[in-house]
């Protein structure tokens, strides 16, 4: 099963990808892992990424085709693959269609997970950590069960990324949005295109993808 998640930050997709991971015993890969783990492994297309992230520089398309194209020669990619943060562009999305056509692969589905700005805002802006195990809390749908202290390890010690605050929340959704549009039409048209209401529970969004993907 070779797919595409699309969804903006906060919606679900990691937890989704999990389960579609275990489901059909394929990776989940992010453009950002892929490109740190190039640099990590030394490979030369990798090295060159090295090279232009530390000069400040964009990685081109052509740079970024290449890493996905080395992880998808690997062993763990023989039953599939999910793509999570690629394409961002239509241009990107021609350039991964000649890529698997290249490999005598293609497609199966594109996933888009549909949610409202505003309650991922309301989801995202409230969360907050355990700084000593990590597990995670919210203002409005986890507290603690004692204030303070956390539930799993005891600790009174917490932690709030920087950059869960609603106004960065909000230029990463408009980021977000103006990429993703026109990729719509894109997959629209090619039949692969698979919207999915990602405001239930994980559990309902979980059934609705196993309906599409025909998973009984």
């Amino acid at each position: 099963m070779r797919l595409v998640l699309f969804g903006p930050p906060g919606c679900g997709k990691g937890t989704q990808a999990q389960f579609l991971g275990g489901e059909f015993n394929i990776p989940h890969l992010s453009t950002g892992d892929m490109l740190r783990e190039a640099v990590a492994m030394g490979t030369e297309i990798g090295l060159r990424a090295k090279d232009l992230m530390e000069a400040g520089a964009l990685v081109p398309d052509e740079v970024v085709v290449g890493i996905i194209s080395e992880r998808l020669d690997r062993d763990d990619c023989v039953n599939g693959f999910i793509l999570d943060g690629f394409p961002r562009t239509v241009a990107q999305a021609d350039a991964l269609d000649n890529l698997l056509t290249d490999k005598g692969l293609k497609l199966d589905r594109v996933i888009e997970i549909q949610v409202s700005d505003e309650l991922l805002i309301q989801r995202i802006s409230g969360r907050f950590s355990c700084l000593d195990c990590g597990f995670g809390y919210h203002d409005r749908f986890k507290q603690p069960e004692r204030e303070g202290v956390c539930d799993i390890c005891g600790a009174n010690r917490f932690t709030r990324r920087k950059d869960d605050n609603e106004a960065t929340i909000r230029e990463r959704f408009n980021t977000y949005n103006a990429q993703t549009t026109p990729l719509l039409p894109y997959y629209r048209s090619k039949d692969l295109l698979a919207p999915v209401d990602g405001m239930p529970g994980i559990e309902e969004v979980t059934a609705e993808i196993r309906g599409i993907l025909n998973i009984s």
